[in-house]
């Protein structure tokens, strides 16, 4: 990945980070508008219903008490009109009576004077007395018209604590969103980043790759173009050519190859294949390579079927690429020996050559697309698009890698599965 991609991709998270933080703010505040407006609605309600039990506990008619001076609830020792009675420390709740020719009473010494406007107030409704935000309300009680009021500061304070709490949480709340869609973000960007990456470096290695051989093409055929020569000349130049030709037909299979698994939406169709049978058809397709290089490749493989779940085409590519560096790594007159078996309950196949092996430090990236061992590189004609074919099948196959030492000292590539039943 180039390094101006990552800051895009980095930037594309905060942005999405920031979207999604965005919505929930707008969610967050739509619920506290709610809680506010829920709160504000109950606790008038109850104040609704505090000033219509007021109306229920005056005494009928006349009987309803002027209020003396310094009672604050009525005359006569009689009980304080002005509290609620399921409420002793509750706010006081204040009380007028209006006679029939017009007359305002206030019933308490600390009741203020009600105001002209609220002398005809029926239904409860929002007003302001003395620069105090009440709850008024009035109702005919016998002869004369009472009107009962209380202060709403209870809601009020209920608002700001609400509105506080709402702020209080919110900065830690969005923060941890922000923060939780980032890393969510970066985590699902991780792969397409990966991807991308591949992608790039794929390209690039290709580009590599493909240079050489097209650059040997070129100089033969400008040199044979130039002037005129021996037969000789032509023919090894041809030869050259072949060979480069060759060698860039089989770098551009291999690529195809990992374009299409890679786009694949499945691999192929599993079913029950022997290892050895496999292991014997590979040995027999590499003989003549072996033979001209007086290699020594054989097969050693039990006599019951040794069977795994798995496709056939991929296996059997697996096994050629195996054989196939075995054979390209080992010295004229080495060995390559295959085998197949069973170990701990699962099914391997292990190859074996004789070449300079593999280095502890270049195992780790044997697989990748087009490396090659420093030690391993040189005369071989390989592009290291072999290994990562097998690596891919070894993954789709659900097999396990193993890479060790062999008897001769060169590479052990071994590749085991979970068993299947014959039957």
């Amino acid at each position: 990945m180039t390094m101006a991609h990552v800051p895009a991709v980095r930037r594309q998270s905060i942005r999405v980070a920031l979207a999604a933080t965005g919505v929930v703010a707008l969610v967050y505040l739509a619920i506290s508008a709610g809680v506010v407006a829920f709160a504000t609605r109950d606790l008038t309600s109850q104040i609704d219903q505090r000033l219509m039990q007021a109306f229920g506990r005056l005494p009928p008619g006349d009987q309803v008490p002027g209020g003396a001076p310094g009672d604050a609830g009525g005359t006569g020792g009689s009980p304080s009109l002005g509290r609620d009675p399921g409420r002793p420390f509750g706010p006081p709740t204040l009380i007028w009576t209006v006679s029939a020719s017009g007359t305002v009473t206030a019933i308490g010494s600390q009741t203020p004077a009600l105001p002209a406007d609220l002398t005809t107030v029926g239904a409860p409704q929002d007003a302001t007395i003395d620069g105090t935000s009440v709850r008024i309300a009035g109702q005919q009680v016998g002869s004369v018209y009472v009107i009962a009021a209380q202060e709403t500061q209870q809601v009020a304070d209920a608002q700001q604590t609400i509105i506080l709490g709402v702020l209080l949480i919110a900065p830690f709340l969005l923060g941890f969103v922000f923060v939780g869609a980032t890393i969510v973000g970066r985590r699902v960007a991780e792969p397409i980043e990966a991807a991308h990456r591949r992608q790039l470096e794929f390209t690039a290695d290709a580009s590599h790759e493909l240079r050489t051989p097209l650059s040997v093409i070129e100089a033969h055929t400008s040199l044979a173009l130039a002037q005129d020569r021996e037969a000789a000349w032509y023919r090894n130049a041809f030869t050259k050519v072949d060979r480069e030709s060759r060698r860039m037909r089989k770098l551009l299979e291999d690529m195809l190859w990992l374009a299409r698994f890679d786009a694949a939406a499945a691999p192929p169709p599993s079913g029950p294949i022997d290892l050895g049978v496999l292991a014997s058809q590979a040995v027999d397709r590499f003989g003549a390579v072996a033979e001209t290089r007086h290699l020594q490749l054989t097969v050693h493989a039990p006599s019951q079927p040794v069977v795994i779940a798995a496709s056939a085409e991929l296996v059997d590519r697996l096994v050629g690429v195996l054989v196939d560096n075995a054979c390209k790594y080992s010295p004229d007159g080495g060995a390559v020996d295959v085998t197949v078996g069973v170990e701990s309950g699962r099914a391997f196949v292990a190859v074996d050559d004789a070449g300079p092996g593999i280095p502890e430090e270049e195992r780790a990236r044997i697989f990748d697309r087009f490396h090659r061992s420093v030690t391993t590189a040189g005369g071989t004609g390989g592009a290291g698009l072999g290994l990562a074919i097998g690596d891919a099948i070894v993954r789709a196959t659900s097999g396990r890698w193993g890479i060790g030492t062999s008897p001769a000292g060169g590479a052990r590539f071994t590749v085991s599965w979970g068993r299947a039943s014959v039957g």
